[in-house]
Order: C-alpha cells, then structure tokens, then sequence
C-alpha cells in the first residue's frame, strides 16, 4: 500500500471511525485502545493529571505539556508543539490523557443553536449537540487529533442545557454540588465565552483552576464572580465528562481495540447527575425562566450560590480567614497581571500596534475572530478588573461580619482593618511589573500603580504600548506614536474600559463617531471603586461588635 493510500485510509478513519489494519505512517505517535472504557480509577488519574499541572510554574500549554508536571512528557516527539485555547483546553488535555493511557475517546463536534444567533459562541437559548465523532484507535497520530479537537470545538460545544439530551446526549454532565463531585478535572464554563478547569479544591472550599487563551498561555485563578450564573439553557457552571464506552470494536491480537463507536450514559444513569446549581436546593421553580427564583440553603442558612458552592465543598461549613484571603487575593490579581502582560508583549511583537486603526470595532469586542481575537484584551481585562472589585467587595464584607461578631469570621486579631492592610501591603511589594516603551526605555510599576491604572489600560492592540499600560503622564507618554486618530479611539473607548460586564450579546461595531456619541451599548460612564487601601484606612478605628458609621 502506498504511502498516499495509507494517508486517505488513516484520514478516513479518523474521520469516520472505521474499521481496518493500517498502521499509521508513525508507529511511535499512533492513537492505540488498550481499553474499552473509562473507570473510576481513570478518572482519578485524569484528575491526578490535571492537578500535577495546574500545580506546576508553566505558563503556556505548549510549557504545561512539555514540563515536570507531564508524567507522558518523555513519550512525545521531538520539536512537537502543543497549542489550545479556553475552549479547545477540556478536550486537548483530555484526549491527551486518553492517548497516553490507551482509554477510548469520542467527543461532540457538532452542535446546532435553538433559535436564531449569528454567533454559536453566544446564543441565547444555547445550542443543541447533534453529531458525535469517535476516535480510531491504530490509525491516527495523536498530535493530528489535538490539531483537529481544535478545529473542531469552540465555546459553542459548551453552551447547552444539562437537560436537553435529544438527539444526543452533550460531553459533559451537571454534577451534585459535593466535593466529590467537584474535583480536579471538572469543567467550568462561563456562559460569556470562558472555560476553565479544577486542578484543586481546598478543605475551606476555595476552587483553583487553570485556563488558556488565544495566545496560547495558560493562567491560573480562583472560581468566584467572574464565572457568571445564567439561565439553563445557556449551560453555565460546572460539568463533569459523561464516562465513555467503546462498543462495536475489533479487539486485535495485541489486544488494542480498532473501529467501533463510543457512547455515553443519560443523564438518569449517572449517580451524582444534578440542576441543584441551577435551580437551588428548594422547589424547582416551576418556569426554568424563572430560575433565578431558586434558592440554596445549607445547615438551615441560605446563601448566595457562591458561598453555597464554597460551603458544600468545604464539608458543610463556611468559614473564612480574612487576612490570608486579602493576601491571596491580591497574589492572584498580580498574577494576572503578568499574565496580561505577556498578552501586551504578544502584539507588540507582531506589530499590531504599527497598523492603522480600523473604521469600526468588531461586531463584538469581546466574541471575535482573527488579530482582535488574538491580540486584544478586552475578556481579559474585564475579569481582571471584576477581581479587584471583588477584592475590594471582600474587604468591605470582612469589615462588616467582624462588626456583627460573625462566627464565621476565622480572626482571633482585634485589628482586623490594619490587620488586612499589612496583609494587602506586604503581597503587594511583591508584585513588580514592568513594561518597554515605545523608544525601548523601561518602566517599573508597583501593584498599585497597576491597580490605580487598571481602567485607563487600552484593551486595543492598536493602541501604543503605553496607553496598554494606562500612561496618562505628559511625561511617559512623550514616546508613544500614535496620532490624532488612534488617540480619539483610545479617549472614545473609556467607557468600554469602565464596564466589568461582557456583553457578548450586543452588537459593538461602533464607529468612533458612535462612541464619542455615546450610543447604547457603548460602555458606562464610570468605572467601580477597587480602592482596597483607602476603604482600609478609613476603617482601620473600627473596633469588634461596633455599629457601621454613616460614613462607612
């Protein structure tokens, strides 16, 4: 067989699953099934694997793959490059896993939206999964697969009602609120275009996760207000992998399997299925429309779904330590911000910055494809910008459960203003940041420059890497070279920088002309206090058991 015919018979196979015994052209990066399902002991040890992961120091994917946290790393070939973004991340790392350990593996790539949408990233209604695809073992390379995962899956495969099993069951599942349930591997999706996955959950219920981006890099956060809750059908929050079973294969003498097709469980098979994060812990409202309606309760208290998520996973109780969470806190902010930085320094090295500004945004800033996609940072910094608000939200709720001797409050000081102020303080002066202007000169800022700057820093990537990094001094924007008309763009984008939420569902392909104007849509006109240090300072005579003051 010649070796063009060997490619059509690998390609066909992996595309439609068939049966044959070709060998793939590299034997050493062939896709093989050693087993026929997925158990529980793979599911720990995919966990395991995303947990060495989200635990080690890399910072791309393709550094995740390639590093100490990859027990498989030694096995891949030389020069290989590993890529994805936030929705492709779930499926490559779990193909990977699969591949590695010789488990079968099938996924959804094709989904159809329910009702009108001109952007299946964004529909109202969600979507709906219609095709599934298996995976052959013996033919495919592995690396081809993952290019393919790529092409094949967006936020869109995510976006469907954990209930809507018709014509095929979705990848993934609602799971119980428990901590068993929400695990190292469990999927979160942010219904505004983001997905994210548990590499760790604390015994005080805190959620770690890693995630990607279209520049590659992998970062790192904690699960809090910038995962949006929304209506059902949008398929928001958390999922766990449906289980998958090979049936229909041929099992080889070597014992790997080839063809066959892989299925899944329905929803009334799977143990630890629930709507709970949707609906509460009370009554199903009896509209899903009125969903919002639903309320949880733990121990006789109710709470918001936050605090829910948090007490559930931390066995029942929640509890916190204001003092390690400020600092915390301002540790994740921090690293966000070197994050976004590398995002900066990504256009700057492709130039972006030297094009011409286009007519108009896009028809979304924050759902878009091609150099917008890649290169600007409007997502990013909105979510960076909601955690230093919620950062300053927590400080202030702190300060108002140690006014009312809340036993909640793990906090044995009689400070506890000052108390968290060191804490913000002594973080802070460990987060240095620097950026090259446009003359090759550098500049150093501190956290809060950074954080007295977040809502000046321009999200375009044809803005000037000052205005990037929010200059506004005479003197260290002397070098930027943008013109008049860059410059009008920039002061007529403020109050898109002033707006924290991300509303993929509007229509943005402003002009400037309507941005100066102030059409609807177009942003607020004033950005939220993300002050820690002031309000801090403010309450740092509040004494335990005191009534809030007026001015407080």
């Amino acid at each position: 067989m010649t070796r063009a015919w060997q490619a059509i018979v690998a390609l066909a196979a992996l595309f439609l699953g068939g049966a044959g015994d070709t060998p793939a052209a590299d034997p050493s990066s062939v896709y093989t099934v050693r087993y026929d399902r997925w158990t529980a002991a793979d599911e720990r040890g995919f966990g395991e694997f995303i947990t060495a992961i989200g635990e080690s120091d890399c910072n791309t994917v393709n550094a995740c793959l390639h590093g100490p946290g990859n027990p498989f790393r030694a096995s891949d070939a030389d020069g290989v490059y590993f890529r994805s973004d936030c929705a492709d991340l779930p499926y490559v790392l779990r193909f990977y896993y699969a591949w590695k350990r010789g488990l079968p593996f099938g996924y959804v790539f094709d989904v159809e939206p329910r009702g009108y949408t001109r952007d299946m990233r964004y529909t109202l209604r969600g979507n709906k999964a219609v095709e599934r695809k298996t995976i052959s073992g013996g033919y495919a390379s592995g690396y081809d697969v993952m290019n393919m995962l790529r092409e094949d899956v967006s936020s869109a495969t995510f976006r469907i009602n954990p209930e809507l099993e018709d014509p095929i069951a979705p990848d993934f599942y609602s799971p119980a609120i428990t901590p068993k349930s929400i695990r190292p591997g469990t999927v979160i999706y942010d219904p505004n275009g983001h997905l994210a996955i548990v590499y760790k959950v604390e015994a005080d219920g805190r959620i770690h996760y890693i995630d990607a981006h279209p520049d590659n890099a992998l970062t790192r956060g904690y699960f809090d207000l910038r995962f949006v809750r929304a209506p059902p059908g949008m398929g928001a929050g958390f999922k766990n992998w449906r289980p998958q079973t090979l049936v229909g294969a041929t099992r080889l003498k070597d014992g790997s399997y080839i063809g066959g097709r892989v299925v899944v469980p329905a929803n009334k098979d799977i143990s630890d299925y629930s709507v709970e994060q949707f609906f509460g812990t009370g009554p199903r409202p009896e509209d899903d429309s009125n969903w919002r309606n639903g309320t949880f309760a733990l121990n006789g208290q109710t709470m918001d779904f936050y605090d829910f998520v948090r007490a559930r996973l931390a066995g029942g109780t929640l509890e916190f330590d204001p003092v390690r969470e400020v600092g915390d806190m301002v540790a994740s902010n921090c690293a966000d911000l070197h994050y976004r930085a590398d995002a900066v320094n990504l256009a700057l090295a492709n130039g972006i910055m030297q094009a011409p500004q286009p007519d108009r945004l896009p028809a979304n800033i924050y759902g878009t494809e091609g150099d917008w996609e890649v290169y600007s940072t409007p997502s990013r910094d909105a979510r960076l910008k909601t955690a230093f608000k919620e950062l300053r939200d927590q400080a202030g709720r702190f300060m108002a459960m140690f006014q009312a001797n809340d036993p909640r409050l793990k906090y044995k000081g009689q400070n506890l203003a000052v108390d968290m102020l060191t804490a913000y303080d002594r973080q802070a002066a460990q987060c240095q940041l620097s950026y090259v202007r446009s003359n090759g000169s550098g500049v150093k800022l501190s956290y809060e420059d950074a954080r007295k700057r977040l809502f000046a820093m321009s999200f375009d990537p044809y803005h000037c890497v000052e205005r990037r990094w929010g200059a506004t001094d005479p003197a260290e924007l002397s070098t930027c070279r943008d013109g008049e008309t860059k410059r009008n763009w920039y002061a007529a984008e403020q109050n898109l920088r002033n707006q924290l939420d991300r509303t993929y569902d509007v229509a943005m392909g402003f002009t400037l002309g309507e941005l100066t104007r102030h059409v609807p849509g177009s942003g607020v006109p004033a950005p939220p206090d993300t002050d820690v240090r002031t309000y801090l300072w403010l309450m740092r005579n509040t004494a335990r058991g005191s009534k809030p003051a007026a001015t407080q």
